[in-house]
């Protein structure tokens, strides 16, 4: 950071002899030296500035960047404003973490309130947390969040992103809850399977709308099946750009909404860091895990921020704890917030627009040179399949400087539009891949 400056040795030795030590070793003499590292470190010498730069842009080139990019499968490539990354790239913002003074942290509480009613205002949701660490930790906090005493089963879709899944199976084995798959049927989930796996039990069903193949599931009838048994409740995890233009998870009768805040601003970069977005129904806030920012007034009058419902401490009785996510990705929230503040409602529902468009010309263009092409509504993702190889067709592409689909098998791709991705783009994909 800019105003970042180290402490000088004169410095140090002013606070050594402030708290009784002479010297750096004492402060460290309850150390055993059998466990001390002897000697120097094996570094090499330091570099001018000039260096620095000549080396690091010799490491940089070795990455592949590509102009052009069809691959989504979780993490999608959309434009960010400039404002977006400036503002977030102020080092006062930088360092925020957990405000756990309120009188003295009222920026970052209010940056976070801000991003909870954006979410709120996305999903037709009541209540929305801080933010946890990613969209499949926001999965298996949902599923967490709805057990019961006497409602032990989780059902989720196997239509839902792979490592999600996996992080769902690795909370319901720490919670001991079961875990049965809804199976797949034609690319999306059957809804006949899930009505007959629905037993009293059930404490909630899981899908993701779009799923992981981009097709878009029966989400009212799901959650009709769901609510078919008692305190069963609905979640749905959504892609967060989808909510510009279709129905929200409020309207589908979801309990929960979750997913994956990346697209909001948010570049691929090499998976991370992201947030997971949940919120609730009114009647589950207090099953929501981590940390809640409310608003209030001070003794005068004025409008203020605080932590509410959830506190720290709750979390520290592990075996009576239904959550022990203590924290929250502050950036990331402070990065959407940004960005929906910038798009606006105008922008978000543009580039929405645009993804889904987009994606169904080029649908088009693979049925028109043979490919055999989702019968299913999808909204930016759909796969392709055919009797041509799939690595001999993303080879060609990335030969061409292009970042071609998914490869699900040897004949399917998984195929990704957003607002970044020209007609002229799409046009020359098509033109390669007939000529494979």
């Amino acid at each position: 950071m800019g105003t970042f400056v180290p402490n000088t040795k004169e410095q140090q030795q002013e606070m050594l002899k402030e708290i009784g030590f002479e010297k750096l070793d004492d402060l460290f003499e309850h150390i055993p030296d059998a466990v001390k590292f002897q000697g120097e470190l094996n570094l090499p010498d330091g570099m001018s500035e000039m260096e620095v730069s000549r080396a690091m842009k010799k490491i940089a080139s070795k990455n592949v960047v590509f102009d052009s990019v069809f691959r989504g499968a979780g993490a999608y490539r959309h434009y960010i404003p400039s404002i977006v990354n400036t503002v977030v790239s102020n080092e006062t913002l930088q360092t925020a973490y957990t405000p756990y003074q309120a009188e003295i942290s009222q920026g970052i509480l209010q940056s976070i309130f801000e991003y909870q009613t954006m979410i709120c205002d996305l999903t037709g949701m009541d209540v929305s947390n801080a933010s946890v660490y990613d969209g499949g930790t926001a999965a298996g906090e949902a599923v967490a969040a709805c057990r019961g005493r006497k409602a032990n089963k989780a059902i989720v879709s196997a239509c839902i992103q792979p490592s999600v899944m996996r992080v769902i199976e690795t909370y319901c084995f720490g919670n001991e809850m079961e875990l049965v798959v809804a199976p797949e049927k034609d690319g999306v989930t059957d809804v006949e399977a899930l009505k007959e796996l629905m037993t009293d039990d059930t404490a909630c069903v899981l899908i993701q709308h779009p799923n992981y193949y981009g097709n878009l599931e029966d989400a009212k009838a799901i959650g009709e099946i769901a609510h078919s048994v008692k305190n069963c409740r609905y979640i749905m995890s959504v892609n967060p750009i989808t909510l510009a233009i279709m129905k929200t998870p409020r309207e589908y009768g979801a309990d929960f909404a979750i997913g994956e805040g990346q697209p909001l601003g948010m570049a691929p970069a090499f998976g991370g860091p992201y947030l997971g977005f949940m919120a609730s129904v009114d009647s589950m806030k207090r099953n929501l895990p981590g940390r809640i920012v409310g608003q209030t007034v001070d003794h005068n009058g004025k409008t203020g921020y605080v932590l509410t419902l959830q506190a720290r401490e709750q979390h520290i009785r592990r075996e009576k704890a239904s959550s022990n996510i203590c924290s929250n990705q502050a950036l990331c929230a402070l990065t959407v917030g940004v960005y929906l503040s910038a798009m606006g409602n105008t922008g978000l529902t543009k580039v929405a627009t645009q993804c889904y468009s987009k994606a169904h010309y080029m649908a088009q263009r693979f049925a028109e040179i043979g490919f055999e092409v989702p019968s299913v509504e999808f909204f930016h993702e759909f796969v392709t399949t055919s009797d041509k190889s799939s690595d001999a067709i993303l080879k060609a592409l990335e030969e061409k400087g292009i970042l071609g689909g998914l490869a699900l098998d040897d004949n399917r791709i998984l195929w990704c539009c957003t607002e970044m991705n020209s007609k002229a783009d799409i046009d020359e994909v098509i033109a390669i891949v007939k000529e494979v």
